[in-house]
This record gives structure tokens, sequence and C-alpha cells, in this order.
């Protein structure tokens, strides 16, 4: 009976659900109708890849430059100078989404592909080709690819702003290297900032199964729609638990149009350093219990955010009528839109709501500006951290910054024995350092000195 019962559940849930047309029934041998998603899943079982990396490696050779082993098979003197090195050449594989059938586009994650020097997609009818990478978008580890091929499916975009917690999702993509796998779940979470992953963070939960691999694989509804890109997981033993992290295709688009055009990402900022709402903050400028949102702690001077009229001490609650829940949410809000957008930012001011529009300006090339802080910080990005010090906001693929140790997330509290504020005293700290940089960082609430050099 219970049985029975659990059947009729699952069978109403799946085929009476507003995706009913993926799950069509099928009949078994007594000619049943029992729920599938087959009839989805060759639709979009297609347009999902796998892709193989290959990179080549610079290593040591240890006996090589063991001074009895050189004497022993007569290494010329010359060798003898320099540290001997071997090429090595590594492969790695993920999962690739193609969104775009006609002009060959492919989705995938930028840690799939971030350090290769040849990329190759695999499709499930066991065709290979080459792939050109059109561009990275490293803070929201989003890369595009390009295959030249005809009789390719796509998966259609959905709109991951519609997505409520309990959706049924279904991830797709090669796990281990084994080859297409379908797992079934739902979506547990939404809005999940502040894991330290990425540069922009607002990342779908689901417990649909997620295991290395998978990275850059497709997230879809019933409807066989693409509602985010699998991008990470929580496990303490590097398998899956449940609990795993897709980024929503909302934020991906911004990307992948900027990707195809220009080949780099420019995100915009409107010039204001913000702060969590705390609960002793919260009660010291009387907002409501539960109130959401975050404080402006200062604003710049000529920024967007100046010009419209926003002020320290606002308690900024929305964008465009977005709830905005955290700090980091409000860094994905307003790093996905457009430089030269308008948005309408709602705040608290004086127990009342206030509605400014702003327009998005273009943020500071810091890349540049690190460079000028010291040639061992270049390709990194730097923030005013709220709660003091500075935030290692972003890393640049293969430049000096992303094998220094650092991490996307880590905030530097001190340099060259000095305290660090903000960005302002870093600089000033490390005009005392040509070679080498000592960093004093704090990372998940564990701090660590760091020598670059």
């Amino acid at each position: 009976m219970k049985l029975t019962i659990r059947y009729c559940l699952a069978f109403f849930l799946i085929a009476s659900s507003a995706a009913s047309l993926a799950a069509l029934p099928v009949f078994d041998s007594s000619g049943k109708q029992l729920p599938t998603l087959a009839p989805m899943l060759k639709e979009v079982n297609p347009a999902v890849v796998n892709i193989s990396t290959y990179t080549t490696q610079q290593v040591n050779n240890p006996l090589l430059n063991d001074p009895f082993f050189r004497r022993f098979f007569n290494v010329p003197d010359q060798q003898q100078q320099q540290p001997q090195r071997q090429q090595r050449r590594q492969q790695s594989a993920g999962s690739g989404v193609i969104i775009d059938k006609d002009q060959g586009i492919v989705v995938t994650n930028h840690h799939v592909i971030g350090k290769a020097d040849e990329v190759h997609v695999a499709l499930v009818d066991g065709r290979s080709f080459k792939a050109e990478v059109l561009g990275s978008d490293p803070e929201l580890d989003v890369a595009v690819l390009k295959i030249n091929a005809d009789d390719l499916a796509e998966v259609k975009l959905s709109n991951s702003d519609l997505l409520n917690v309990g959706d049924f999702v279904v991830a797709i993509g090669n796990p281990f290297g084994l080859g297409q796998t379908v797992t079934t779940g739902i979506v547990s979470a939404l809005g999940r900032t502040g894991l330290g992953i990425e540069g922009y963070e607002n990342f779908i939960q689901t417990d649909a199964s997620i295991n290395p691999g998978n990275s850059g694989g497709a997230l879809v509804n019933l409807r066989g729609e693409l509602v985010g890109i699998n991008t990470a997981i929580l496990s303490p033993a590097g398998g899956n638990v449940g609990i795993g992290f897709a980024i929503p295709i909302n934020m991906v688009k911004g990307s992948i149009d900027q990707l195809v055009e220009h080949g780099e990402v420019k995100r915009g900022q409107i010039g204001v350093s913000i702060q969590d709402i705390t609960p002793e903050l919260r009660k010291h400028f009387n907002l409501e219990n539960g109130q959401q949102g975050v404080f402006i702690t200062g604003v710049s001077e000529g920024s967007p955010a100046d010009k419209a009229g926003l002020k320290d001490g606002d308690v900024l609650i929305a964008i465009d009528g977005e709830k905005t829940t955290s700090a980091g949410h409000l860094r994905s809000q307003i790093g996905m839109r457009a430089i030269g957008d308008k948005v309408d930012i709602t705040v608290i001011r004086e127990d009342r709501e206030k509605t400014l529009k702003v327009k998005v300006g273009e943020s500071q090339n810091l890349s540049k500006l690190n460079k000028r802080l010291h040639q061992l910080l270049e390709g990194s990005r730097f923030e005013d951290n709220p709660d003091g010090g500075v935030l290692v906001a972003g890393l640049a693929p293969n430049s000096p910054a992303a094998y220094s140790g650092l991490r996307v997330g880590d905030v530097i509290i001190g340099a060259n024995r000095q305290h660090i504020s903000n960005v302002k005293a870093l600089e000033a700290a490390l005009k005392k350092s040509d070679d080498s940089i000592l960093l004093h960082v704090s990372r998940k609430g564990r701090a660590f000195y760091l020598v670059l050099r």
C-alpha cells in the first residue's frame, strides 16, 4: 500500500507539473504508464558535450640537478648552470553546453579550460572537434568556446529568476571522465553567496549529484531548458554529498554576449563601499527585526552613486525591485549590469524608503593599477574590505597574481610588516619593496603570512 501511494504521488508530481511535456509517460511490459524524463533527455543530451584539455608544463628533473648524477653521466658544465627541466603533457576533462548550434557556441567553466594549450569538444555521437576559446570570465567562472561543426543540437536558455526552491532539476555532465551522465534532484536553495568560490557569487544550490568532471555541464529544468552551469561542490572527501552549486544562466548571459563580441568582460560599478547588516547595526539604526540589505559606508566623489544622491548611512535594500540580501549579492547585481545601464536603487534613509536612478559606470582598470603597485601583483583586482583590510576580488588567469598563492576572497590585513586598512595603505606599503613582498593574509578566519618573490 505504501509503495503504491509513493508511486502514485511521484507520478502525480512529475506528470502533472508545469513541466509535464518533458516527462511524457511510457508503457511497461504490462501496458502500464510510467513517468520518464527520456523524451526530454533525447533532445537535450546531444547538446551537452565532454571537454578535454591538454596542458604542457615545465617540470624540474631532480636527477639532472643532482651533482653526483651529472658527474656520473658526464652532463656538460653548460647544462649544470641552469636547472634541468622536462616537458610533461597533462590531460583533464570537464563538460560544456552548446547554446547556439548555428554558430557552434559552447559554454563551460573558466576553470575547465583556463590553463589549457588545446581544448577539444566531444559530442555524444562520437564526433570530436578542436575548439577555439573566444573568451573567458574568471571572476564568474565562465568561458565561451566555438567549434566548426554541422548538425549540432542546442539547449534553450531559461529565465533563472523564475526558479523556486523545490523545483525539479536535472544535472548533465561528464563526472570523473566516465562519459555523459544524468542525475536528478531539486533546487535546494537560491542566492548562495560568501562561499569564496568566485568573484561574483549568486549560486543555485542543488542536490542533483554533481561530481568532479561535471564542471561546465548543464543544469536544466524538466522542460529541458538551461537554468544554470554546474560549477562546484561542497564536499569534505571530493565526492558528492548532496550540496552542489550552479551559476544561474541569467548571470551567464551577460558574460556570453560580451565574450562573443569582445573576447572579454567589462563590469560596471556605482562607486560605493558597503557592509552587511549585523544585529548590532540593525539595533543602532532602528531597523525592523529581519530587515535585509546592506549599509552604504562610503560614496566615492564623482562616482555614479554620488551623482545620483546616494549617501553614507543609506541602507540599500533593492536593485530594480529585486531584494538585496548581502554585500556579495549586491556585487553580483551590479557586476552583471552593462556599463551605461540605468538601475533603480531603493534605500532606507531616515526611516523612509527612497528610490534613486543610478547609471552604472565602468570599473577602474585595476590590473594596470596593480601592475604599478607591484609587478608581483599584476593581474589582481583589489577592493577596500568593509571590515578592514583589502579584499582580493579577482585574479586574471595566467598572470603573476594568479600564481602568487592568493585566492579570490582573501583579505590582506598587512604588507611588509605594516597594518593595511585599505587599497591606498597597501599601495604605500608596497613602495618599500622591489623584488619581494611580505603579505599578512586572512582566509576563512585563518591568518597566515605569504612571501612573493
